[in-house]
């Protein structure tokens, strides 16, 4: 397998992915959920399995746009999100109507509204958070091993981040706060693999200093790639699980995980060490044939 031959191909997966992804970001945007828009969730207690479509008959009253969600061990409990800000006249009146048409003994649903600005607030936090790991990684990196392996690796976590933001705007995925969880996850997910590659190259340049730049890079990759495979395989299998059988709340976070897993070994495999070679070409570096 040979990483450098092969990289435009691995770069034009890549931006093929995240162009359409900005495509759809810029003609509608990203889904977000009440989390950045704002809204009223209220989570109900019907106790049976009830229909969407039965529970549409109620909530399109008030908003027909309204997502809907069931959750619980038994699917026996519904969770009403809209992006409109219902007062409690209007939560009540809701519960009521669920109350009455399916004879619910004990009323138990809980409220919870969102404000636009707590999802601003969450982004800002978010952007910061990253670009403060960014800088660390970008330190920690340039002193364990080189100023260019820190970009290669930084233009990566940059790939992985891209991609699932893509996924998301493609698809129409809500993202939530939890989303944004997911992402400074995948970050750190994503460094620790393509730091193991670099110690790897390394390692290489180490014991081999007569070969060339493309073979060390191709020797190193082929070396690591059981390792990057079998982490990736073990941790996607239980995240996929955790989505599968996980309540609401678990696979909001999951979903933005799996795809992360995915793009990050991607990345750490087929994108960041092209890069670290393209950076080393354009400073001069001389290889050597093998």
């Amino acid at each position: 397998m040979n990483i450098i031959k092969n990289r435009k191909i691995f770069y034009s997966i890549s931006l093929a992915i995240i162009i359409v992804g900005l495509i759809m970001m810029v003609a509608k945007g990203l889904n977000y959920g009440i989390d950045f828009t704002g809204g009223t969730s209220i989570q109900i207690k019907i106790g049976k399995m009830v229909t969407v479509e039965e529970i549409r008959e109620i909530i399109d009253e008030y908003d027909n746009s309204a997502s809907v969600v069931h959750v619980g061990n038994n699917k026996d409990e519904i969770i009403i999100k809209s992006s409109k800000d219902f007062d409690n006249e209007e939560i009540n009146g809701i519960v009521d109507k669920f109350v009455e048409k399916y004879d619910i003994e004990t009323k138990e649903f809980q409220s919870e509204k969102f404000v636009a600005t707590m999802g601003d607030e969450i982004k800002k936090k978010a952007l910061l958070s990253s670009f403060i790991a960014a800088v660390g990684m970008l330190v920690y990196i340039t002193w364990r091993f080189e100023f260019k392996f820190a970009i290669a690796a930084i233009i990566a976590l940059i790939h992985d981040v891209l991609i699932t933001l893509s996924i998301y705007a493609i698809f129409g995925i809500p993202a939530n706060n939890s989303f944004i969880a997911a992402i400074l996850t995948i970050l750190g997910y994503s460094i620790n693999d393509t730091i193991v590659i670099f110690d790897r190259i390394r390692e290489e340049t180490r014991l081999n200093p007569r070969h060339s730049l493309e073979k060390l890079i191709n020797d190193s990759v082929k070396k690591s790639l059981t390792r990057t495979i079998n982490t990736s395989i073990t941790t996607l299998a239980a995240v996929v699980i955790l989505y599968i059988v996980g309540v609401e709340d678990v696979k909001v976070l999951a979903l933005p995980l799996i795809f992360g897993i995915i793009s990050g070994t991607y990345s750490s495999l087929f994108i960041a060490s092209p890069i670290w070679y393209a950076l080393k070409n354009r400073e001069g570096f001389k290889t050597k044939k093998a």
